[in-house]
């Protein structure tokens, strides 16, 4: 079983229990998934089987889309609804807040930004997470890191006597962090932010309006994943031979990471052209024809 699973994710589930019941699904054990969804966030997960999994870092690296919901009024530890609120803003510092305000401040966080990750987040600390070492009581707070958000669309803000809600859309690039959007602008206007709902509605190609529930979906093949992400080669079969050996063959004709399909349109290799001996040739740097 070798394929793209296009999973949406269920509120309530980590990403790693996805990809548990998908292993005892296929029965396999060679199941990844490509980008970290929180319990509380729903949509788009891709998950990679067989020698898909090998190709979840390209997945991984591609832009992201969400629908996020803002509450401004109290922070909490998490920066999202599940953790403990550890700042609440007075009524009347609210009612102060514009809704100019509020869009303004979004938009100086609209493209190359430095960002602080969540403390909550999955990055890892000497072979720990971040959110285990919160709870393990941990006080965390990773550097700051580059990160572009292409957009910020405002769909609603709402109001009431103790928070503002707001709605949005956003567009960035892999490493963004949304929570870290909604306590930013909760910071900025001084009185505390944190993210109520969060959906990714997009993963590099692969588009919400694809998933299934994981009891449902079926795997797009590899080739077809891999083929939506990355310039295409077919190879013919003395290449194909050539490769399975870990040899060079001829200068592919795009640069960067190309991927190669046999002639029958299965996935073979990824190959990257490199100059050897002053003369450029496509190097394999994965292969799976033997898979």
């Amino acid at each position: 079983m070798n394929g793209f699973l296009l999973v949406d994710k269920a509120g309530g589930m980590t990403s790693h229990d996805v990809v548990a019941k998908v292993r005892r699904r296929f029965a396999t054990k060679k199941v990844g998934h490509a980008g970290t969804l929180d319990p509380m966030a729903t949509g788009v997960l891709v998950i990679g089987i067989g020698n898909a999994t090998r190709l979840l870092q390209y997945v991984v690296e591609g832009k992201k889309a969400y629908d996020a919901t803002i509450l401004l009024g109290k922070a909490t530890v998490t920066d999202d609804a599940e953790g403990e609120i550890i700042f609440t803003a007075e009524e009347s510092k609210i009612a102060a807040v514009t809704d100019e305000t509020i869009r303004f401040e979004l938009s100086k966080m609209v493209g190359n930004i430095s960002q602080r990750p969540s403390s909550v987040s999955a990055i890892k600390i000497d072979g720990k997470t971040a959110h285990q070492r919160m709870r393990a009581g941990e006080k965390v707070e990773l550097p700051s890191r580059e990160v572009t958000i292409e957009s910020i669309d405002i769909h609603a803000i709402a109001r009431g006597a103790s928070s503002i809600e707001i709605t949005v859309s956003v567009s960035c690039s892999a490493g963004t962090y949304i929570r870290a959007i909604a306590r930013d602008l909760g910071d900025a206007l001084e009185v505390g932010g944190h993210l109520t709902h969060l959906r990714r509605t997009r993963v590099a190609p692969f588009d919400i309006g694809e998933c299934q529930s994981w009891e449902s979906a079926e795997p797009i093949a590899t080739s077809t994943g891999i083929s939506r992400i990355l310039p295409i080669r077919r190879l013919d079969p003395q290449e194909l031979n050539e490769i399975s050996f870990g040899r060079v063959i001829s200068a592919s004709p795009e640069s960067g990471i190309t991927a190669a399909l046999t002639s029958a349109g299965d996935f073979a290799a990824l190959l990257e052209n490199k100059e050897l001996s002053g003369v450029t040739m496509a190097t394999p740097t994965l292969v799976s024809v033997k898979e």
